[in-house]
């Protein structure tokens, strides 16, 4: 960790009072906070614990993200870690702030909305110089997160929305990559961001989405269709099937009219627009290769990078060549090893899947 980062934790570890002391220690580690998918009780601040105090500075910029923005993410974080919630909690408490304030403490916005989280006095979130102390919006953010159904199995997008009821609903999708990647520099976590719900087969693989599988691979309709698209909703989580290495990150969208970058920021065309959006491939140990298309934001991993079976490694989103949501998903297999990413070695997801002993579907 850096200075920054250590000092940060130092503010964090003595600025609160923990009632499971361990805790601390695998947040500071980059041990894997609950991955634990067990329902989380709706948490209150305990009565004999005193509130938690934002954390003082400075702190790194993180991307586009400012010191003073990452240490309103420092505090969203510390108030987390005080109740006891899972780092998921964080991830979407984050999220939600980026969307709604850009990460700043705003005191104006839409009507009488506040605060981090914009959240309104006049809809009962507290009064507005409640709203305008960041350690209160998240706890009251928290509060009622925790009282969602499966909120930690739910896309990041709709857990949000459950507490906030935006008129946007899907825009805090695009800003899960960036909640990790802060929660991540801050804490040197790696484990127990992603939603739950992975599966792991006794081969090493699982499911890169939990979803019906729509249009097939290499349908009479479809004959160059060389995957297969699975129907979830945009802002879903997209897992690595299996252990690899990253070997393509691309923005691959085209706009048919003038063979131009149509660009992977926003959603595509099934008419205008040619190509998978922003894509990965992960080279597997045997000569396989899987692909992921069509996702909503650059995705959250690097070429060259390793990755662990069930990493998310971006969202679910449209863009490219897509009609709407939906991940498009590939595999590849040789026999020499040679990790062939061509439409000559790919093969049904589908029969590979269930081979595997992680078969698609819901």
């Amino acid at each position: 960790m850096t200075g920054r980062v250590l000092a940060f934790a130092a503010a964090l570890v003595c600025g609160i009072v923990l009632a499971c002391a361990g805790l601390a220690g695998v947040v500071f580690t980059g041990g894997s906070a609950s991955a634990n998918c067990a329902p989380v009780q709706p948490a209150s601040q305990p009565a004999s614990q005193p509130p938690p105090s934002a954390p003082s500075g400075p702190f790194p910029a993180v991307g586009q993200w400012e010191s003073a923005q990452v240490g309103n993410a420092a505090t969203i974080i510390s108030v987390g870690v005080q109740r006891q919630l899972p780092a998921r909690a964080w991830v979407i408490a984050i999220a939600t702030a980026m969307q709604e304030s850009s990460l700043r403490n705003l005191s104006g916005g839409d009507r009488d909305s506040v605060g981090l989280f914009q959240q309104r006095p006049s809809q009962g979130w507290g009064t507005a110089e409640q709203l305008m102390d960041p350690v209160y919006a998240a706890g009251k953010f928290y509060d009622k997160l925790v009282t969602i159904p499966n909120w930690q199995t739910l896309p990041l997008t709709e857990a949000a929305q459950a507490v906030q009821i935006s008129a946007l609903p899907d825009a805090y999708a695009r800003w899960e990559p960036d909640a990790v990647t802060i929660v991540q520099t801050l804490t040197g976590l790696t484990g127990g961001l992603a939603a739950c719900g992975i599966t792991i087969s006794p081969e090493g693989w699982t499911q890169p989405v939990k979803a019906k599988p729509g249009s097939g691979f290499r349908t009479a309709d479809r004959p160059t269709h060389d995957g297969v698209d699975l129907m979830a909703n945009r802002g879903t989580p997209i897992h690595a099937a299996s252990a690899g290495t990253v070997s393509t990150v691309r923005c691959n969208a085209t706009d048919i009219r003038t063979g131009q970058p149509w660009g992977c920021d926003r959603d595509g065309d099934p008419d205008l627009t040619r190509g998978c959006g922003w894509y990965v491939d992960i080279e597997h140990p045997g000569g396989v290769v899987t692909r992921y298309c069509h996702m909503l934001t650059h995705p959250m991993v690097t070429e060259g990078q390793p990755v662990a079976i069930g990493q998310v490694i971006g969202v679910v989103g449209t863009s490219g060549h897509s009609s709407g949501p939906h991940l498009h998903y590939e595999v590849h297999l040789t026999t020499d090893g040679s990790h062939d990413h061509s439409s000559a070695s790919a093969k049904d997801p589908v029969w590979w899947q269930a081979a595997v002993g992680a078969p698609l579907g819901a």
